[in-house]
């Protein structure tokens, strides 16, 4: 038994070895870790110094689980509401344009209608892990342009598990037509299902499960509905992804969402890399030895056709000319979607191994050179603005979806911040790590989500890298003076404010850094308010307006009774 588990643990660590290296360099030459792993893949897969295997294969395959649940985890329908025009307009017609333009292209090199047009609609996505890493490295995402490649690649991902379940139910036999309309109506159903189990079954249980305080418990609870849900599709005939993707949905719009991403997201970022390296090895060297300029072709065919068709879809939306070649050249590259559609037997059955390599080694190329298309649309658009006769200002004025506050801990004093938030307007995020206080502001209408924002794996889930302004209602010295170099290093733009009780506290805080609020004892967190209302930019004569109107409504409610309390 021994032997054979060395056996399975050489090529793991082999890949680990030399995943970490190349995560690495690629990161300094700014190509990012996924070209780094198919890149990986394929040298070892041409070396001989590691083959696929059964191991390898299923922490591949669990690494397309988790992208799945991850994706579903972001699809809130509260985000959703947000970006309504972007996901449900902007989104469909961008897919539709690739689709029947890349479908047309794949016709003219010889594929049958169906399976070109299944091409079209796979090519035509683009990919999440790279535009969004790519957005946030650019501070876009409260501009126009990088909230609308959000919206569509929103869009793009649902569309994905459509593409997803097709390709499986493809693998039966059935034509493509009821093919479509059996993947419509399983997808419809079980996304109801996974509705009703959000609602009745998962909440409650996290419910019960935040009571205990246990971080394992959580970590094991989100493993458990992401392998549990896609087990249940499988079982039922259908995709194990379309599980893990409905399995994030369910805990999208629960409080605990921001807690559970910043669980799953070592396993997913790891399993994902997996997959990259297992793609890379499967591809057949020596074909893409042999078609090498066919694959740099076709990378360059697709990049330019799909700059053409965003760019189209984004002027019949009524973008401007400049905003449509951003667009366009933001989201010219290839998905992870199609690395993972173009491997599965039935896809290459109906079109081919030999063109599905050869579409993903041009799909890679496209990942590796989206930073360098990017930046010419930036650059681009830029001078289009510059000379466009038309008003553009609109698509340069900052869309505030994220908001600029958080606030830590909900009892009065953080309340009091949130409620100065809504009076003027201001979005805001909120995080409590108590479950009861939790439970009561959910239910007096505040938004919050549960953790502890002392664990830095929570900052990137809770969008710290967007917030202004974070308040500390109940700080701690020893943790803030732990965390305040990382903190700073990180987010050097963000204003961290603790409120506190007595000068000789606010002294403290003051010398790690963090801006120090005393609150009055009488009315909790009205300073706190006022002081974080000035920051953003309200007049102070209106802010002190609201305290006073504020400390008139507290004064005239009647004291809590014994038994309240």
């Amino acid at each position: 038994m021994e032997a054979s588990l060395l056996a399975a643990l050489s090529p793991v660590i082999l890949l680990l070895a030399f995943g970490v290296a190349t995560a690495v360099a690629f990161r300094a030459v700014r190509l990012g870790p996924i070209v780094g792993y198919l890149v990986l893949g394929i040298v070892l897969g041409a070396t001989g110094l590691a083959r696929s295997s059964e191991p390898v294969a299923l922490l591949a395959e669990l690494g397309v689980i988790f992208l799945l649940f991850d994706v579903g985890l972001h699809f809130s329908l509260r985000h959703v509401r947000q970006q309504l025009v972007d996901v449900v307009g902007l989104g469909p017609l961008q897919v539709l344009c690739g689709t029947l333009g890349l479908g047309v292209i794949a016709m003219a090199f010889g594929l049958k209608p169906g399976a070109a047009f299944f091409v079209g609609a796979t090519l035509a996505l683009s990919s999440t892990a790279v535009v969004a890493r790519l957005i946030a490295e650019r501070h876009q995402q409260s501009c126009p342009v990088g909230q609308a490649a959000t919206g569509i690649l929103v869009f793009q991902d649902i569309a994905a598990i459509f593409l997803l379940v097709i390709a499986t139910a493809l693998g039966t036999g059935t034509p493509l037509l009821p093919a479509l309309g059996m993947a419509t109506g399983n997808a419809v159903a079980s996304l109801a299902a996974a509705m009703l189990c959000a609602r009745f079954l998962v909440q409650p249980l996290f419910d019960l499960v935040a009571r205990s305080r246990n971080e394992e418990v959580f970590t094991a609870m989100a493993l458990l509905i992401a392998l549990a849900a896609s087990w249940v599709t499988g079982t039922l005939g259908l995709s194990m992804t379309l599980g893990a993707f409905l399995g994030g949905i369910m805990l999208a719009d629960t409080p605990y969402r921001t807690i559970i991403q910043s669980e799953v997201k070592p396993f997913r970022g790891l399993l994902l890399g997996f997959f990259f390296v297992h793609v890379g090895l499967t591809l057949q060297v020596d074909l893409l030895r042999q078609w090498w300029l066919v694959v740099i072709g076709v990378a360059i065919l697709i990049a330019a056709a799909k700059v053409l068709l965003n760019g189209a879809a984004s002027l019949a939306f009524r973008w401007s000319v400049p905003g449509s070649v951003q667009l366009g050249f933001l989201l010219a590259q290839g998905s992870e979607f199609a690395l993972v559609i173009f491997t599965l037997p039935s896809v290459r059955t109906m079109v081919g191994a030999p063109q599905c390599d050869i579409l993903i080694a041009a799909v890679v190329l496209s990942l590796g050179a989206t930073p360098q298309l990017a930046d010419r649309g930036r650059s681009l658009a830029g001078r289009l603005r510059r000379n466009w006769k038309r008003n553009t200002d609109a698509e340069l004025e900052s869309r505030d979806l994220i908001g600029p506050v958080f606030i830590v801990g909900m009892g009065p004093r953080g309340r009091a911040v949130a409620d100065a938030m809504n009076e003027f307007d201001i979005r805001y995020a909120a995080i409590e790590s108590d479950p009861r206080q939790l439970r009561q502001a959910i239910a007096d209408g505040y938004h919050v989500v549960f953790g502890d924002l002392a664990d830095p794996r929570i900052w990137e889930p809770a969008a710290m890298q967007d917030r202004r302004i974070s308040v500390l209602t109940r700080p701690s010295f020893e943790t803030s003076s732990g965390l305040s170099p990382v903190v700073r290093s990180y987010y050097p733009n963000l204003t961290r404010i603790a409120v506190v009780d007595d000068p000789a506290q606010a002294a403290r805080f003051a010398t790690i850094g963090v801006t120090p609020v005393v609150d009055s004892a009488d009315m909790p967190g009205l300073d706190v308010a006022v002081e974080v209302l000035t920051r953003l930019g309200i007049e102070p004569s209106d802010a002190d307006q609201w305290a006073l109107r504020r400390r008139r409504l507290e004064s005239m409610a009647p004291a809590p009774s014994l038994a309240a309390i």
